[in-house]
């Protein structure tokens, strides 16, 4: 089976080659090669390999600067996977599309379900609903499109609030983190993990179109950041914690708006693709034990 990957120097990209499953060919696409900003290089990439799965794991996923560089979001976000699921749509093979948690406006308590509807209320959130829309539009009747929703993706490289966290905690005295957001973190391994069961998945069960996948558990950015300071002593990655003070979304005002509960219903999930759900805490100890090994090795 051939796999085209988007995204590989992204944290998910390099957790998803990581772990690639036996019998699987996967095409690594980075920036260089594949412009998801110009969807006829995407359309060409398609046409020219012919890969049995498209797996695009990769997206313009900087939130706050999505406000001010909105046709960039879409273009990434959006235009990509259409082109994407165009080419699919004509010449055979699937498409598996990582989406987000923003795409729902975060004002229920109770959480999200696959099958409600989106409400973003960011031009991150925007993105990323045009662009599920848009392979729902070309795949969805075919049973060949798959969107994974996933949420507060940390791993032991790139960008994520694990790897900032680390460095306020070694660096200041008290962090100011907000409490007010009710989410749950995803390691990139397990997120990887379930990506590669959606696409080695051979029962006769369709799979259902849109999935949730998250770590197990809820937490604010708050508890976050205290857990990241307590493993991050013990596992001796940072000689001290910092002071973590809680604030509200008020106090720390953003470009783009956040939804304030954006937790996954992933049972469906985790059913279909018999994993079961580790706590997020577990799941952060191993991300920041392999933080202290790349640490060790460089």
């Amino acid at each position: 089976m051939k796999v085209l990957l988007t995204g590989t120097t992204g944290q998910l990209g390099t957790a998803l080659q990581n772990c690639i499953p036996q019998g699987i060919e996967v095409l690594c696409m980075s920036r260089t090669e594949l412009d998801l900003l110009n969807p006829d290089q995407c359309r060409q990439a398609i046409e020219k390999h012919k890969p049995d799965w498209v797996l695009n794991a990769g997206a313009y996923t900087a939130v706050d600067q999505a406000e001010s560089e909105p046709k960039k979001a879409m273009a990434i976000n959006a235009g990509a996977p259409e082109a994407f699921a165009e080419v699919l749509e004509k010449q055979g093979g699937k498409l598996l599309q990582i989406s987000t948690d923003f795409v729902f406006d975060g004002t229920q308590s109770t959480p999200y379900k696959p099958d409600q509807k989106k409400k973003p209320i960011g031009m991150y959130g925007k993105s990323k609903a045009e662009g599920e829309d848009a392979i729902m539009s070309k795949l969805n009747c075919s049973d060949r499109g798959i969107i994974l929703r996933t949420s507060w993706v940390l791993g032991p490289v790139g960008k994520n609030f694990a790897l900032t966290m680390l460095k306020l905690h070694s660096s200041k005295d008290e962090i100011r983190v907000v409490a007010d957001q009710i989410g749950c973190p995803t390691s990139t391994h397990t997120l990887a993990e379930a990506c590669w069961r959606i696409i080695t998945n051979n029962k006769n069960t369709r799979l259902p179109s849109i999935m949730h996948w998250s770590d197990a558990g809820a937490a604010s950015w708050y508890d976050v950041a205290i857990a990241i300071g307590e493993l991050g002593q013990e596992l001796e990655l940072i000689d001290r914690c910092a002071k973590v003070r809680p604030i509200t979304t008020e106090e720390y005002p953003t470009p783009a708006k956040r939804p304030n509960y954006s937790l996954l219903d992933c049972y469906e999930t985790r059913k279909t693709l018999e994993i079961e759900g580790i706590h997020w805490r577990e799941t952060l100890r191993k991300c920041l034990k392999e933080i202290k090994t790349n640490q060790l090795n460089h």
